[in-house]
């Protein structure tokens, strides 16, 4: 089988979309189907372009048996929503004639594009027709929707033009899939024929991420003293996290000099949250880590944070969470009671209110003294990945067209 993947994230990037997509492509290509993956040079976290790439060339890669063409891509110094728009735009107009090109000489099977960029889907799906391929969009987060609930675009008449067109493309796909279940209910709102939708998770290594026994040796070169319990954030610093929340912890639990906060990751947010902890002595930031030591960062926690801000909630499925159930630690979350993170994470930590710093210290702290009860909501998200997000399990299933 031949598949083409358009995605504006791939690897080397760490988190999020990149890494999953990254997986994937490298899954499919290890199951022996021919894989062509059209992406921007990495820039995720950190919105900079990573050394040895260059944003304004193409250039073809081979790894891992896929075909990874890049083409150029503007990355805003300070993302704002306009940027943002002009960032993916920029995208979808240097993609579009790589995707024509393979559609119209390779003829894959399967055309798969990856939201966001929603500004790719009309190429994605024009590709699919001429190869008269399966044309398939799944869709990491609801990138519209998001942009105005969290008032990065302002709402009016534009925000109506913009659904209506999303609306109109999505309807086209063969198959349009989601990460969770209250995903999939948005896309009913959206009018997408249920025939046509596909819960398609996120997924983890079990085996890569999994529970370290005895001395952590990431924590001893961090210089993190055995006594200390640490809460742990890692991944992207941006602004649906409502990462203001943890310098807030990092405050209300001062007291407790056997609590220190690790903030592991890169992103817009990081400059104003390291200005807001300043003069506190119990909140450490680290870069991100190599993935061949991402277990060892895993394990470094005691208790995983999982901050989300009100609204956006069940526009996305952190793709973090996977990864932590893994570590068999427990999880604290902000978000509403109600929504697809809560039902998973209260089976193994706690969910507090968004925004509520003082709830969120007394979830912490309860959790830190009861070292018995950590460990069955740690491993009760052990058993939780191994059940549910298994990697070959997830992709097998997905990939039975």
């Amino acid at each position: 089988m031949k598949v083409l993947i358009n995605s504006i994230n791939y690897w080397p990037e760490l988190t999020g979309i990149g890494k999953y997509t990254g997986e994937m492509a490298e899954w499919l290509a290890a199951q022996g189907h021919d894989v062509y993956v059209v992406t921007a040079p990495p820039y995720y976290p950190a919105w900079k372009v990573a050394e040895g790439y260059r944003s304004s060339a193409y250039k073809t890669e081979q790894v891992a048996g896929v075909t990874i063409i890049r083409c150029p891509v503007w990355v805003p110094p300070s993302p704002t929503g306009l940027t943002r728009i002009i960032h993916l735009l920029s995208f979808a107009m240097s993609s579009m004639p790589v995707m024509l090109w393979l559609a119209l000489t390779k003829r894959p099977d399967v055309v798969q594009v990856i939201e966001p960029p929603v500004a790719c889907t009309p190429v994605a799906w024009l590709s699919a027709k001429l190869a008269g391929a399966f044309s398939w969009l799944h869709i990491q987060d609801f990138e519209v929707d998001a942009a105005f609930e969290l008032n990065i675009l302002p709402e009016g008449p534009v925000r109506k033009v913009v659904e209506m067109i999303e609306r109109f493309i999505m309807r086209r796909f063969d198959r349009v899939s989601t990460i969770s279940e209250k995903m999939l209910e948005r896309l009913v709102s959206k009018g997408i024929d249920p025939a046509k939708q596909f819960l398609f998770e996120n997924w983890t290594d079990i085996d890569a991420i999994q529970p370290i026994a005895g001395i952590n040796k990431l924590g001893l070169e961090l210089n993190i003293d055995a006594d200390k319990k640490v809460l742990l954030y890692s991944g992207n610093m941006g602004k649906k996290q409502g990462l203001e929340i943890l310098v807030e912890l990092a405050k209300g639990v001062q007291h407790r000099e056997d609590i220190i906060l690790l903030l592991c990751g890169d992103g817009v947010m990081r400059p104003e949250l390291e200005h807001l902890a300043q003069g506190l002595s119990n909140i450490q930031f680290l870069p991100l880590q190599p993935m061949d030591r991402l277990n060892e960062l895993l394990n470094i926690a005691d208790i995983h944070l999982l901050p989300q801000r009100a609204g956006a909630e069940d526009l996305v499925m952190p793709s973090k969470l996977t990864n932590m159930l893994s570590s068999g630690k427990p999880v604290i979350a902000t978000v509403g009671q109600n929504t697809q993170v809560a039902s998973v994470v209260k089976l193994c930590g706690a969910v507090v209110s968004p925004d509520n710093a003082a709830q969120l210290c007394q979830a912490v702290i309860a959790l830190i003294d009861d070292p018995e009860k950590s460990a069955r909501l740690g491993a009760a998200g052990r058993r939780y990945a191994e059940q549910n997000w298994e990697l070959n399990a997830v992709l097998h299933k997905a990939f039975v067209l």
